[in-house]
């Protein structure tokens, strides 16, 4: 479905883009007479090697097809958990090899809470879902700054370079671009559509859901929504008590740490500029593109606002290239599933509804 809506969002000042920011917060066999031996299903999670400069600690936890592995890497500091969904069938014909599914979760969030893993996304009946960490505030990148409180902060590298590598080693997967997928929601939108744009030889497929995909000068108040994560000043909203609180993104660092510094001063901002998805879509060539967003119900203080104006960027520039795609602006989510417009979980939920069963029939296709 393709939205007309066409309307650019205007620059806004430091105090709503701030305000907004802050909100820019988942019949074996019946044993008939002469019917062949139904197999033995696994209990627990298959056994993963360490490599690639990952190194797992602990055990794994959670059932044969949905389970969490932590890990750890020189790139990234501290341990870091990595969700992996399989299908229903993955034990059942060891010769069997799946297409992937990586799916990058948004600010504030892990792979560790269990509502990443969507309805649509444990119904998958062949292909592999990855929902490694990205932090809370990773974004997706290595940073600029490598010295901040946070520590070491290559996300890209992470990924790129070591979560799929060890995936395609551990896991029976389709190790090729026509056998991966790349998708990921809020902050993670602007990830899918960055890593997609930046590796296009891996990803054959790409989508965002309520993506942050337009870090452009003309985009004020995604800029915001980064820095706000960045310098945390959320999180004296957050009282005390209250570890997990969305809005407490980890010790501050500069709003210069990843990209540089966001203000259009002198053309200081160009780095901003090249990571900016929504200026970039001719990169994707040749990949599934797809888009979904609300609107918010209209109101500047829902993040879904601001995610719909730069959905509808990333559109245009779809549009004045002539490359297909599949956009859905489902509005105030009248129809939607019980979606209410805004930046919340049963939106995505029915955004997966939509998305899988699609991925799944390019996938088979491919």
């Amino acid at each position: 479905m393709r939205s007309a809506l066409s309307v650019r969002l205007p620059r806004v000042n430091a105090a709503v883009a701030v305000v907004a920011a802050a909100l820019l917060l988942v019949l074996g066999q019946l044993g008939l007479p002469g019917a062949p031996a139904a197999h033995a299903q696994p209990t627990s999670p298959p056994t993963m090697a360490d490599g690639f400069g990952l190194t797992q600690t602990g055990s794994a936890s959670g059932s044969a097809t949905n389970f969490v592995i932590t890990v750890k890497t020189a790139q990234v500091a501290g341990e870091h958990r990595i969700r992996i969904l399989l299908p229903a069938d993955y034990a059942a014909d060891p010769a069997k090899r799946y297409p992937v599914l990586y799916f990058l979760h948004g600010a504030s969030d892990d792979p560790g809470n269990p509502r990443l893993a969507y309805p649509a996304l444990l119904a998958a009946r062949s292909m592999i879902t990855v929902i490694p960490d990205g932090g809370r505030r990773g974004w997706y990148s290595d940073w600029l700054d490598q010295q901040t409180a946070a520590g070491a902060q290559n996300w890209e590298s992470f990924h790129i370079k070591q979560v799929i590598p060890f995936i395609d080693a551990n896991l029976r997967t389709i190790a090729a671009k026509k056998g991966r997928a790349i998708t990921g929601l809020s902050m993670g939108g602007f990830g899918s559509l960055h890593y997609a744009q930046a590796h296009p030889e891996l990803f054959s497929q790409v989508g965002a859901f309520s993506g942050a995909v337009d870090l452009s000068r003309d985009h004020a108040v995604m800029r915001a929504a980064v820095v706000a994560t960045l310098t945390n000043i959320g999180a004296p909203l957050c009282g005390a008590g209250a570890p997990d609180c969305p809005l407490d993104f980890g010790p501050a660092v500069s709003s210069d740490a990843v990209f540089g510094t966001p203000y259009p001063v002198l053309d200081a901002d160009w780095r901003w500029n090249a990571a900016d998805p929504s200026t970039h879509m001719d990169r994707l060539a040749g990949m599934g593109i797809s888009l979904y967003t609300g609107d918010g119900r209209g109101d500047p203080a829902n993040p879904e606002f601001w995610v719909r104006s730069a959905a509808q960027h990333a559109k245009e520039h779809l549009d004045a290239l002539g490359y297909p795609y599949h956009y859905v602006d489902y509005g105030n989510g009248s129809g939607w599933g019980t979606c209410d417009g805004g930046h919340t979980y049963d939106c995505w939920a029915q955004d997966f509804a939509d998305f899988v069963p699609r991925l799944e029939a390019a996938f088979a296709s491919a």
